[in-house]
């Protein structure tokens, strides 16, 4: 698991975050995120010790921040599988570039944060019942998601339907 960050490396994966949502994730190198500084880029690495950790590191705020949304989603909902897929869906879409990042390739969980995947999971996991249907969950709105993002839906396609229309297989545990 990965060590804390000290407030300095904070700061450069606030940074970093910064870039990948102006700019996307090819915008994210060492050497534009140390000019957005105002360091040189071999600075950085006193801090992150290399490409890999600072996008570990911005893939776990990430996840803590889907934890977040996903946490008030579920709390205030009377309908807790039809608010969580809204904040899920709500929080792709704000971040494509975090998204992606954080889901289009393998997790490197031996290097994240403790309990930051599994605290994103779990509001999923307590409104849908087991593992394997949170799992599920997940996949669904994963799916439709990278869809809605790669711009896959015909023009004609009622997007907000199909959400409702996956959703329902869920509602038998709400």
């Amino acid at each position: 698991m990965a060590e804390p960050l000290t407030a300095r490396a904070r700061e450069i994966v606030v940074a970093a975050r910064e870039l990948l949502d102006e700019h996307g994730v090819e915008a994210m190198t060492m050497r534009r995120l140390a000019e957005r500084l105002g360091i040189r880029a071999p600075s950085l690495y006193k801090h992150l010790p290399d490409k890999a950790a600072l996008e570990i590191a911005v893939i776990a705020t990430g996840l803590e921040d889907l934890a977040v949304a996903l946490e008030e989603a579920r709390h205030a909902a009377a309908e807790p599988a039809a608010a969580l897929a809204a904040a899920y869906r709500a929080f792709a879409l704000a971040h494509p570039d975090l998204y992606l990042l954080m889901t289009n390739r393998p997790l490197p969980r031996e290097r994240l944060p403790a309990g930051v995947e599994d605290r994103a999971a779990a509001p999923v996991l307590r409104a849908v019942g087991s593992p394997a249907r949170a799992r599920a969950f997940w996949a669904f709105a994963h799916g439709m998601v990278v869809l809605e993002l790669a711009g896959r839906f015909p023009p004609d396609a009622d997007v907000d339907t199909a959400w409702r229309a996956g959703i329902d297989a869920f509602r038998s545990r709400d």
